[in-house]
């Protein structure tokens, strides 16, 4: 389990964990509203299948509280060092609640935290504004670059002590952290 104490609107806290057994079928069935369709897939079961067919990118489950509200992913990239963050999908059901903003933030101060940590990045659909301002207000800013048609933006650790604490107290405090498979809670 990832956590880095932060919650949901409602105060439940927003934890990351392996895809296993026993939440497989509820990361995979999560299912955004119609209109984000355009940005991401119908179900998260194309992320999964993604990673479990390629070696580059590790799926997590997203829980609010005890309860598998969606998915996201994780993956580094060899030639620099960068850590990228993608297929961040919350079941409709569970959006407007702050789910997905405090995922990004869980994952990318795990991600920062590593010692072999370079940046941490992602990328997004520049007509896709809503991603593009969760993005920005989570500290991460474009890079000027775009991949795959998509804007490429890396967090900025200057704009988000308050979110995330300074880079120095996530190592500190979680060491380089456990690998997701490792982790015990």
């Amino acid at each position: 389990m990832i956590n880095h104490g932060h919650t949901d609107r409602t105060g439940r806290p927003v934890t990351l964990h392996e895809v296993d057994a026993d939440n497989w079928r509820a990361v995979a069935d999560s299912a955004p509203r119609d209109d984000q369709r355009d940005w991401v897939p119908a179900l998260a079961a194309r992320y999964l299948l993604l990673s479990s067919r390629e070696d580059t990118w590790t799926s997590l489950a997203v829980l609010a509280g005890d309860q598998v509200t969606g998915h996201i992913m994780w993956a580094r990239d060899e030639e620099d060092g960068a850590y990228w963050i993608g297929g961040m999908l919350i079941d409709a059901a569970h959006q407007g609640t702050g789910i997905g903003a405090a995922a990004v933030r869980t994952l990318a101060a795990w991600l920062a935290a590593r010692e072999d940590s370079t940046a941490v990045r992602l990328s997004y659909a520049p007509a896709n504004r809503a991603a593009a301002h969760l993005y920005t207000a989570l500290g991460f800013r474009p890079t000027g670059v775009e991949e795959d048609g998509e804007v490429v933006a890396e967090l900025n650790f200057r704009c988000t002590s308050r979110s995330y604490g300074s880079r120095s107290s996530w190592r500190m405090k979680r060491g380089r952290g456990p690998e997701p498979a490792d982790a015990a809670s």
